[in-house]
């Protein structure tokens, strides 16, 4: 989201909190936070009177699948009008609610949540909170459009082909961006992708920096998702690494349970469709995926995150996003480097990606990659990674250091290679990482 909009998102949502007397959120129609509304009084500021949903709302910033079927079962897409929602204790909807869907030209383009007491608002300051919204449907129309149009572009300059298709696409995205477009900047991949529906895909004004997103083809039947991240400084990732966490999460199917706008919890999630839990079992980013073993966990979403290094302007856009597929491919191979990995961290792989499959195959080390000799394989990337040292090599295997030599050298008669020889390991350790891509 630019700074403008968010701005003027929250004004907008301040205003209605003041009109109403009552705590507001702003979602998008895909249940996803835009902003919420600070709005004090002595009862919200008692820790009992805190509703656990909206905080939790707020910090997760979307809703699951579930709660949203459940909350779009009282009618609020096809409302025009205020939608009251009872407290639901045994859902975990321990406040009422009150919905105000946001429309523009009579398409449902998002909706305001408010946590009210009974009796709630009255009529003149439901309807003067209504015509808000529909200040808030024109920002949100506009701001679609805007971001539908630098989507193609981004598109655009991703399937282009190399030379003057590439440098004409990166010249319209330029223009599409203004001055921005010679800010510092990176491209974040998340791979694969579930969906090519562009409705599946987050908004931009839910990651922070983001600027376009797009789904692009991933091998010859999946997708993955291109992400264009503004930076404070080419040096610092923090945004595309936080925006990446938000979009392994979405692709997980959501992890958390909604909060403040969409007002119920894993609880409720559960009724709908008795499989919905809270966010701390499921949320698998960050540190937490590698806490657990790398694969273990990217088995939660199926998917893992590339970085590429962050730069300035848009002339080495193509190479951004090579960058950012390679280290989504690195995280996808190599458990220790995911589910996020940057482009700078994945070393060998940085080389191994931009080579042709054909390329990184050796026929010397084929039989080794056999399903039959998966130990033997293991073993000596062990080795290598190790630098050779057996004892090394024996403690993180757990085996004692003559089983060691014994499977190093059916290695060897495997492959024909010599582990005493400096070219040979080369050859085999590149041959080894290269297989995981």
């Amino acid at each position: 989201m630019t700074a403008d909009y968010k701005g003027d998102y929250q004004e907008l949502v301040d205003e209605i909190s003041e009109l109403l007397g009552a705590p507001a959120t702003l979602e998008n129609r895909n249940f996803e936070l835009i902003a919420f509304g600070a709005y004090d009084s002595e009862g919200d500021l008692d820790p009992s009177a805190l509703d656990p949903v909206r905080t939790r709302s707020i910090l997760t910033r979307r809703s699951t699948a579930a709660v949203r079927r459940w909350f779009e079962g009282f009618g609020i897409t096809r409302a025009t009008g205020p939608v009251r929602i009872p407290p639901t204790p045994e859902a975990g909807v321990y406040r009422g609610r009150i919905c105000l869907p946001v429309r523009h030209r009579g398409v449902v383009l998002g909706y305001v949540w408010l946590l009210v007491d009974e009796p709630g608002p009255a009529e003149p300051q439901l309807a003067a909170a209504m015509r808000v919204t529909g200040r808030i449907g024109a920002l949100l129309a506009d701001e679609a459009q805007h971001g539908a149009d630098l989507t193609r572009e981004l598109r655009a300059v991703l399937t282009a082909e190399r030379g003057w298709p590439r440098d004409m696409a990166v010249a319209e995205l330029r223009t599409a961006l203004g001055a921005r477009a010679e800010g510092p900047h990176t491209m974040v991949c998340v791979a694969p992708w579930p969906s090519a529906d562009p409705d599946d895909a987050p908004s931009v004004r839910t990651l922070p920096g983001a600027t376009a997103l797009c789904t692009v083809p991933w091998g010859t039947t999946d997708q993955c998702l291109a992400l264009l991240v503004r930076l404070r400084s080419a040096d610092t990732l923090t945004p595309a690494v936080s925006a990446a966490t938000r979009l392994l999460e979405r692709a997980a199917g959501g992890t958390a349970t909604s909060g403040a706008a969409t007002g119920t919890s894993g609880a409720a999630g559960s009724r709908v469709s008795g499989a919905v839990s809270g966010a701390a079992g499921r949320a698998v980013s960050g540190a937490a995926g590698r806490a657990v073993s790398g694969a273990a966990g990217r088995a939660v979403s199926g998917a893992a995150a590339g970085v590429a290094a962050g730069r300035t302007g848009l002339a080495e856009l193509g190479t951004a996003w090579a960058q950012a597929v390679a280290a989504a491919r690195a995280a996808l191979a190599e458990p220790r480097l995911g589910p996020i990995a940057q482009w700078a961290g994945i070393g060998p792989y940085r080389l191994l990606a931009s080579l042709s499959p054909e390329a990184r195959h050796d026929a010397a080390v084929g039989p080794l990659l056999s399903p039959a000799h998966q130990e033997l394989a293991r073993t000596a990337e062990v080795y290598l990674d190790c630098a050779g040292q057996a004892g090394r090599t024996a403690a993180e295997l757990g085996v004692h250091r003559q089983t060691l030599y014994y499977r190093l050298s059916r290695v060897e008669q495997l492959t024909g290679l010599d582990l005493d020889d400096g070219e040979d390991r080369l050859l085999l350790h590149m041959a080894l990482k290269a297989a995981r891509l």
